[in-house]
């Protein structure tokens, strides 16, 4: 207690001497007019922290990270997992997908890993030949290009997005990694269950969401959406895929989930628009939505409701 208040003393002569150097510059040969001081400031004072109304303490994150579970990181080679992920977040140091050690010269505040809602969990599989996707003739193939790596790797990874994308892709495959299948859900849970253990109140946080990937005739109308609560609510639902018949490509439609997990769980959940310049436009319609539908009073509101942000 006694070294406490003897820094405290010095301290405080320290602000005295300086304060009064700021005060009286002209003592000491420093100019100081009105028009010198910042307009952020308002009042008529000295201290740097008083009165001001922006923010001090920058919290800096990411909005949009995946893991090995989303189908394009994991066929391109971004084989980490979640824990992982937060660890590097937090300035841990990792191996990375090369083999090579990494850290970040400054940690994350938080961050929000957004793995693909479709097939959520597909190439995890796919790499390790597992028997729920070889048992398919498309599984299998794509199981023994990944695993040969090389070209071969490359030719599986642009045949799987581009069948994925043509709605060709085995419809018993896909519903194994879609909402529904007990794949999934456990998918999920470990999904929630890594960000409950990583968030450190005060040091980390760390975001529960996921990135639904609507993609329209080529065109990107992809959203992040992220979860304001614990894993207590957001446990009790499974992401928003596109497929059909529970998914969709509608933003519409994304909205009504994010409506109906509100009223369900009292929670609070919000979706960032990304990539829109992948888009062609359709990202920011100006006359009608891209199903044909003209803009109106519903469509405006709803989009400001739920997503009140852009992501890059």
């Amino acid at each position: 207690m006694k070294r406490q208040r003897k820094l405290s003393s010095l301290f405080l002569g320290v602000t005295l001497v300086l304060g009064g150097a700021a005060v009286h510059g002209e003592q000491i040969g420093v100019a100081v007019s009105p028009e010198s001081f910042s307009k952020n400031y308002s009042g008529k004072v000295y201290s740097p922290y008083a009165q001001r109304s922006f923010p001090s303490r920058p919290l800096w994150g990411d909005t949009h990270l995946h893991t090995g579970l989303s189908v394009d990181a994991g066929l391109f080679g971004a084989r980490l997992g979640l824990e992982e992920a937060y660890r590097f977040a937090r300035g841990e140091e990792v191996v990375s997908s090369t083999g090579q050690p990494v850290k970040l010269s400054r940690p994350l505040d938080w961050l929000v890993i957004a793995d693909h809602s479709d097939a959520m969990g597909l190439v995890n599989d796919l790499a390790t030949a597992s028997p729920e996707v070889t048992k398919y003739e498309q599984g299998a193939r794509w199981s023994k290009g990944l695993r040969a790596g090389g070209k071969a790797a490359v030719d599986t990874a642009l045949d799987l997005i581009t069948t994925f994308s043509q709605g060709k892709v085995n419809k018993e495959l896909l519903a194994s990694y879609s909402p529904g299948s007990k794949i999934y859900a456990s998918t999920w849970e470990r999904v929630v269950k890594a960000a409950e253990d990583y968030n450190d109140p005060g040091r980390f946080t760390a975001l529960i969401g996921f990135e639904w990937t609507s993609l329209v005739k080529g065109n990107n109308l992809h959203r992040n959406v992220i979860f304001r609560d614990n894993g207590d609510r957001a446990g009790q639902v499974v992401p928003y895929t596109t497929q059909t018949p529970i998914g969709s490509t509608d933003p519409l439609d994304l909205y009504k989930w994010m409506d109906n997990y509100e009223k369900k769980t009292g929670g609070t959940v919000l979706a960032l628009a990304h990539n829109g310049n992948l888009s062609n436009g359709l990202m920011f319609p100006v006359d009608k939505q891209y199903t044909g539908r003209k803009l109106d009073k519903t469509y405006v509101q709803l989009r400001a409701k739920w997503e009140p942000l852009y992501d890059r």
